[in-house]
């Protein structure tokens, strides 16, 4: 186990990186207003259950696989941004409807939930930050490498979470005040459309 110091400062780190604004972010609090708070909360659990995905792909290699295939990786890559289209697209299209007028979110918060854990999985760029970023807190003289990635995983998990709650329930609050309009749903539904499809874009474009 590393040592207390150790595990403080992976504290503080994770907890910067988590209110530095990003893709992640960005989508809770757009999900959040689009849907209210616990629509954000669910989005904000699925993105941080994506985490144990990662830890697992990290401790067993396959981020290092993803690092050292440039085929592997873009393979995940283009499936990644074109998930993040085809869920901006159903936006636009009204597949996934949105009411701030009414008493309740029109999209069930599992499937928001299910979503975010398939957005997390298929962004490869999480899995390298994973294998960049955990190895910095691992101490060799504390014990087998496993057992301590598996811990700051769950630690990254929870601290993020934390963090991305708050976006979402932010977002809620957000929705609340744009209730009183008629047309507020459907400019939040095609401002969230255009979210998704650009951050899917982004994904598609960026370079490692």
């Amino acid at each position: 186990m590393p040592a207390p110091e150790h595990l403080l400062a992976f504290v503080l780190a994770s907890a910067l990186l988590g209110i530095t604004p990003g893709p992640d972010i960005i989508y809770v609090l757009v999900r959040g207003a689009a849907q209210g708070p616990k629509a954000g909360v669910a989005a904000a659990a699925g993105l941080a259950t994506g985490i144990v995905g990662h830890t697992l792909f990290a401790v067993v290699g396959l981020s290092a696989l993803l690092a050292a295939s440039a085929t592997a990786f873009m393979v995940v890559k283009f499936a990644g941004a074109a998930y993040l289209v085809y869920l901006g697209v159903r936006m636009f299209t009204g597949r996934d409807r949105m009411d701030l007028a009414g008493g309740g979110d029109t999209k069930p918060l599992g499937a928001i939930y299910r979503q975010t854990i398939l957005m997390n999985l298929l962004n490869p760029k999480v899995g390298l930050f994973f294998l960049a970023f955990l190895p910095q807190f691992v101490d060799p003289a504390a014990g087998p490498a496993a057992p301590q990635f598996a811990l700051l995983g769950v630690i990254f998990m929870a601290v993020s979470f934390v963090v991305m709650a708050g976006a979402g329930i932010a977002g809620g609050q957000l929705r609340r005040w744009l209730a009183t309009s008629e047309s507020a749903g459907r400019r939040i539904q095609y401002a969230t459309g255009t979210v998704l499809v650009a951050l899917g874009l982004r994904l598609a474009l960026e370079k490692v």
